[in-house]
């Protein structure tokens, strides 16, 4: 569904939304976090999804994790997908961080590979080759590890608080 709680036509990125016996209730001891996700009696997943024409659905990205800039829709998964595939980057999170310009501008953490040296420039000419120009990150920050959880993942709202850059 669209932010107006409508289905979006088959090709168009919507968020993943169910109900049913089997879907919670509640958030335990979190009427905030209940109130932001049940809607009209569907549960709002935070998942954004396009579904083809057979019906079958491909996560794009987490909702929290899109970035808006300049009105574009950009997802930061699609950006760290291409990243990813750059010989010299081992591993790379991409966040939104404020932009006085555009709303928010898109911003990589990147842990290359063996520590080996690699250069903005070298990522800024890898990205130019492989997305538009406004899905390019504005601002590239070399770090050693990425902050994760006890389960692994990346912890982007840590990312988020350890980026103070306004582009």
């Amino acid at each position: 569904m669209d932010h107006k709680d409508q289905e979006v036509p088959s090709g168009e990125v919507g968020e993943i939304v169910c109900r049913g016996q089997a879907v919670l209730k509640e958030y335990y001891k979190n009427t905030e976090a209940t109130r932001e996700a049940m809607k009209n009696g569907w549960f709002h997943t935070g998942d954004l999804a396009r579904k083809d024409e057979d019906g079958f659905l491909y996560l794009v990205d987490r909702k929290k994790d899109m970035i808006i800039s300049g009105g574009e829709n950009i997802y930061s998964a699609e950006i760290e997908k291409i990243l990813n595939n750059h010989p010299k980057i081992d591993e790379v999170a991409v966040i939104g961080v404020p932009c006085e310009k555009f709303g928010e501008s898109v911003h990589a953490v990147i842990v290359p590979i063996n520590r080996c040296d690699i250069s903005l420039d070298e990522i800024s000419d890898y990205c130019a080759r492989f997305m538009a120009g406004y899905k390019k990150p504005r601002s590239i920050q070399i770090v050693d590890a990425l902050p994760r959880n006890a389960g692994g993942k990346v912890l982007k709202t840590k990312l988020r608080e350890n980026t103070d850059r306004k582009i």
